[in-house]
């Protein structure tokens, strides 16, 4: 992904330089060593342009305020069910097998 896509490979650069750490140039250097040495575990590079496609769709919603509004709120009265308790004690029952937590 750093050799095909010539923006990723610019911003990843400019952080390995120091661009955005002047008064100490090797501040960001093991984020750059764990994107480009050490595997990309978390696929950051992989999920770059998607990332910047669905920032490009969340500004554009931005602009209908009335859109973004509604979809603001109906986000906030959905959380409920990704509560971490939920989510523990799902896992505790399903893949640990447990009775109750």
């Amino acid at each position: 992904f750093y050799y095909n896509d010539n923006e990723l490979k610019k911003a990843i650069d400019m952080i390995a330089m120091g661009y955005f750490s002047p008064d100490s140039k090797d501040l960001y250097k093991p984020i750059v060593q764990s994107l480009l040495d050490h595997g990309d575990h978390y696929l950051v590079l992989a999920d770059y342009r998607s990332y910047l496609q669905a920032q490009d769709a969340v500004n554009e919603l931005y602009k209908n305020q009335s859109e973004w509004s509604k979809r603001s709120i109906l986000n906030t009265a959905n959380m409920g069910k990704f509560s971490s308790d939920r989510a523990v004690r799902e896992y505790a029952e399903k893949i640990w097998k447990l009775d109750s937590i």
